[in-house]
């Protein structure tokens, strides 16, 4: 690789570029990443025949090397040697942010132990995309990837995902996405918000907003989840508002700690009011401290 530059390519400083590409629409490229692709001495792609579309519309002839998830560790100290000797390398996935789900880190983090210049070239992310208009709290979120693939496993991680307070956002394929909404329903509580962004920025763009009992009506049934790549947006587990007994559940509660035991009273209180017991048994705990 040479470190030359054609007429028409401007000077780069030499170093890292992580260079977000669209996510469907070619529109949504932005000048600075056009400028970086066409100055680098080489682009690292996902998938260099993936790439070739989008580099063709903006008239890019800048070297490419395939960089994906099986040939990581072969290319990895290749593209360290180039930048180690001055060379200017973007590394681009097939849509959206490099790293997010896509291979990279590796080369990050070893450039930067080798004092590499790293530099974001910003721009699409389906996940922040599908979160900000979701209508969901947006202060706090989780990005937790792609689900595993097995029931078993996908169960599983969504199950530690359920008392998330935060707002948590997962990718899933059109081959597992009716598989990956069963698990939900069976994992989440029916009254969960669930954001379905399908084909963000492409022409069959479509955001649904339902809560999980309404999944299986909608989606299970339905062709909307045959085709296209997918974002859901899960509400966070909303925080127990200061939920006290009523005058009436409370007084019946101190009158039987006094004649019962603690679970007795809890256990009695319970059945007469209809109170959630683990308000009961807490608020049982709380008077006894105080005598």
């Amino acid at each position: 690789m040479t470190n030359s530059k054609t007429a028409d390519r401007e000077a780069i400083s030499p170093g890292l570029y992580l260079v977000s590409t669209p996510i469907g629409n070619l529109a949504d490229m932005t000048f600075r990443a056009v400028e970086v692709l066409n100055s680098v001495d080489l682009i690292a792609a996902e998938d260099t025949r993936h790439s070739q579309a989008l580099l063709s519309h903006y008239a890019i002839k800048t070297p490419c090397i395939s960089f994906h998830d099986h040939n990581e560790d072969a290319v990895t100290p290749r593209l360290l040697k180039n930048l180690q000797h001055g060379h200017s390398i973007a590394v681009i996935s097939d849509a959206g942010t490099p790293l997010i789900r896509d291979p990279g880190y590796q080369l990050v983090r070893h450039a930067r132990n080798l004092a590499i210049g790293v530099y974001p070239v910003p721009g699409c992310c389906a996940a922040i995309a599908a979160l900000s208009a979701s209508g969901l709290p947006t202060d706090r979120f989780v990005f937790a990837g792609y689900p595993p693939r097995a029931q078993s496993a996908r169960q599983g991680f969504l199950q530690t995902l359920v008392d998330e307070p935060g707002t948590v956002i997962l990718y899933e394929s059109s081959h597992r996405i009716r598989n990956c909404l069963s698990d939900l329903m069976a994992v989440f509580p029916p009254s969960r918000t669930v954001v379905v962004a399908r084909e963000l920025t492409k022409r069959h763009e479509s955001i649904r907003a339902l809560v999980v009992s309404e999944l299986s009506s909608f989606f299970l049934g339905h062709d909307y989840a045959d085709k296209g790549e997918f974002v859901i947006i899960l509400q966070g587990k909303v925080a127990q508002q200061d939920e006290r007994l009523d005058a009436q559940t409370l007084e019946t509660l101190q009158l039987l700690l006094a004649e019962c035991s603690l679970k007795t009273a809890v256990q009695l209180t319970v059945k007469l009011s209809g109170a959630r017991k683990k308000l009961v048994y807490q608020t049982a705990l709380d008077f006894q401290k105080q005598i």
